[in-house]
């Protein structure tokens, strides 16, 4: 089957030069079209221009990844695989993408939005590091003895599910297939793997790279295609054994009833939040205003954990009102692949519209446009840092999470208030608290409904340190020896040491 073939040619920044590969179906180590032989137009954010086509698969081409993944994972991984030599794989992976970083970086900020000074020391660097500290774990998937009495053995075994259907967000799209990519291969497992639609290039270029690194045929297969076709199969598919998405939360309750109604495959959710960030008087100010402004508008807001709603105590509000804002105002949005620009466009006309919607909602419903709220120039997806005030609890833009550049800063009286509106919230994702006190900032965070904490920092992430939310914001952990629970099944064996049975 002919397959298509992705090439744009880069003009400016580090990578200079024609990016080509093929963007076809990734299965079993091959390239094709998909069944339908239809393709996925590739916008580029900055313009709104068609600058490539990718396939699209279809539930077919699911079912035919399935079958190849499983195929590798009784004949050549998984259980045969040891786990040196998985580990080896990976690492050796981690050093071809950083080998191709400049290339990678530029695709994704191509297909993104997200400036490039973004895409190679943030995502790049996330993504190899987090390949490499999974090559560490790979040889370290191990069970325990447990005692019970002379007469018996009995000791556990961690071992992969086999084929796991993973489905990747269009915020992050490299660093968020290296999370998933990283323990599902590290524990022997074999993978289905759906980019999102709107961001699929950095996939496609990984499929080449994954099988210049050795990995053998099925163990990684890659379909692109919309969500309520190939995202929807690999959620239902009863060879799929367990699924991973990260994404919306209203996305992640239709994955996990889908999950539910075949096989009741295991489901690791990463889903969404409107995580609260609160400066304290004591604070330091600048820090608190310079790490505020990066929680909310870094990525352009599209940021699963960004600090979207700001509570500032009423001693020092005004004040960090004045500064945040003249920060902000420093914020270049401008071409991605310059050096100074800090804020790219938004991912597609679908998420702008939806982020402007929720401006003029904010302003129908009597909130103050403080700063910003508006399109900004006059082609692309690009929307201009915002910032609302004189917020009610009630309004959506305080309660739903936006998803772009638009933030909320609320007033608060003390800890007691502080702690009950940020609480008040169906997510639980992260939070983050500015104190020169660090046992108050201990002593809040503990209080706090959120899986991530930041005390004097916001959206700090490594590749050691589990990453989840409580509340809506998800089931399970992504990154750190947490996440290898999401790809194994414990199976306890017992070892009869010569004990009779009279019957």
């Amino acid at each position: 089957m002919s397959t298509t073939i992705f090439e744009y040619d880069f003009k400016n920044g580090p990578f200079q030069g024609k990016s080509s590969f093929p963007s076809g179906i990734f299965i079993d180590g091959e390239f094709s079209a998909g069944s339908n032989g239809t393709t996925i137009d590739i916008i580029n954010p900055t313009n709104g221009k068609v600058v490539g086509k990718v396939a699209e698969g279809t539930s077919k081409d699911v079912d035919r990844a399935v079958q190849a993944a499983k195929r590798a994972f009784h004949t050549s991984w998984g259980l045969k695989a040891p786990g040196a030599l998985r580990g080896k794989l990976l690492a050796d992976l981690a050093d071809l993408i950083e080998k191709h970083s400049d290339e990678l970086a530029s695709l994704e900020s191509l297909d993104n939005g997200k400036t490039f000074t973004n895409s190679k020391h943030i995502d790049l660097a996330m993504s190899i590091a987090t390949i490499r500290y999974y090559s560490g774990w790979a040889d370290k998937i191990h069970g325990q003895v447990i005692e019970t009495d002379e007469s018996k053995l009995a000791y556990t075994r961690h071992e992969p599910f086999g084929v796991v259907g993973q489905i990747l967000p269009w915020n992050f799209p490299l660093m968020m297939m290296a999370w998933k990519l990283g323990p599902a291969l590290a524990t022997g497992n074999c993978i289905v793997l759906k980019p999102s639609e709107f961001t699929p290039l950095t996939a496609l270029r990984m499929a080449s790279i994954i099988k210049e690194a050795g990995f053998p045929p099925g163990v990684v297969n890659i379909v692109t295609g919309y969500g309520n076709t190939v995202g929807q199969a690999i959620s239902e598919h009863m060879a799929i054994d367990k699924v991973a998405f990260t994404g919306s939360t209203l996305v992640g309750r239709k994955i996990m009833e889908s999950a539910a109604k075949s096989n009741l495959k295991n489901v690791t959710l990463e889903l969404g939040g409107k995580s609260p960030n609160i400066v304290f008087d004591d604070a330091d100010l600048d820090l608190a205003v310079n790490w505020s402004v990066h929680g909310i508008f870094w990525n352009h807001g599209q940021t699963c954990c960004a600090g979207s709603r700001i509570y500032v105590q009423e001693g020092i509000y005004d004040k960090f009102v004045s500064l945040f804002t003249a920060k902000t105002k420093q914020l270049k949005l401008g071409d991605p692949f310059a050096s100074d620009s800090y804020q790219g466009p938004q991912v597609s006309q679908v998420q702008f519209d939806r982020i402007m919607e929720f401006i003029e909602s904010g302003k129908k419903e009597g909130a103050t446009v403080h700063h910003g709220g508006e399109r900004h120039g006059n082609e692309g997806f690009w929307i201009q840092p915002t910032i609302f005030t004189d917020t009610r609890p009630d309004m959506r833009i305080v309660k739903e999470e936006i998803f772009g550049p638009v933030g909320v800063i609320i007033k608060f009286k003390d800890e007691e208030d502080a702690l009950r509106q940020a609480n008040d919230t169906l997510y639980g994702l992260a939070a983050a608290v500015f104190t020169k006190d660090i046992t108050r900032g201990i002593q809040f965070a503990h209080k706090l409904e959120a899986g991530t904490m930041w005390i004097n920092c916001v959206n700090s992430l490594h590749p050691n340190v589990p990453f989840g939310g409580y509340k809506q914001s998800g089931v399970g952990r992504e990154l750190g020896e947490y996440a290898l629970n999401n790809y194994t099944n414990v199976k306890s064996v017992h070892v009869n040491l010569g004990k009779t049975l009279a019957l």
